[in-house]
């Protein structure tokens, strides 16, 4: 097991603090190690504190009558230079639970109306990318109602709404990019007759 012995905060911006680590492997042998973290105080970092709290949410949002469409959003990232497919997510702010910050956050992005779906233990926060960086997510169920729009988007993100049928997010599987934790949900989303949100009330 890895042991930590040294932390040093490289870089602090708004959004993402770099680490260098001083670790020392199960063979004893020291060296560095580099992470990213939505932490702004080395203090707070997980590795001290041993504490989950999520960072963001993402939505997994199921729409229409018959709940056979899900909200997709597609965005133009700079890491990878073009667009990829993602459900809907963002930061948690100060003083909001994941629901809350699930609802507004889907609000700002595609327009729509959010109603949760409780998430029992699926709900938890769960590590996004743990080999470069601490963070981690809720994901919150629940259907979403009303017309998709742009205009509370902020001008700093290029999102496209979309409402996939499973035909759809097969093609998108099989053509596009896209977020690996929204393309097993879609997997999921795909796989599932009737309501994808069902298999929640056998969770709570």
């Amino acid at each position: 097991m890895q042991r930590i012995r040294k932390i040093d905060q490289r870089v602090k911006t708004k959004f993402l603090s770099y680490y260098e680590l001083e670790v020392q492997h199960r063979g004893g042998r020291v060296s560095t190690y580099y992470m990213a973290s939505r932490v702004p105080e080395p203090r707070d970092l997980q590795v001290l504190t041993g504490q989950n709290r999520p960072d963001g949410v993402i939505i997994y949002g199921v729409y229409g009558e018959r709940k056979d469409r899900v909200v997709l959003i597609r965005q133009y990232r700079y890491p990878i230079g073009g667009y990829v497919y993602e459900f809907p997510a963002g930061l948690l702010e100060p003083g909001e639970d994941p629901a809350q910050a699930g609802a507004r956050e889907i609000f700002e992005e595609t327009g729509l109306t959010f109603v949760p779906k409780e998430g029992g233990s699926y709900g938890r926060p769960f590590y996004t990318t743990v080999g470069m960086t601490d963070e981690s997510c809720a994901t919150v169920y629940g259907y979403c109602t009303g017309t998709p729009t742009n205009i509370h988007q902020e001008l700093s993100e290029d999102i496209q709404v979309v409402l996939a049928d499973r035909a759809e997010c097969r093609r998108i599987l099989r053509e596009e990019h896209v977020a690996i934790m929204c393309a097993y949900m879609l997997m999921h989303f795909i796989a599932t007759p009737g309501d994808p949100l069902a298999f929640l009330d056998a969770a709570t």
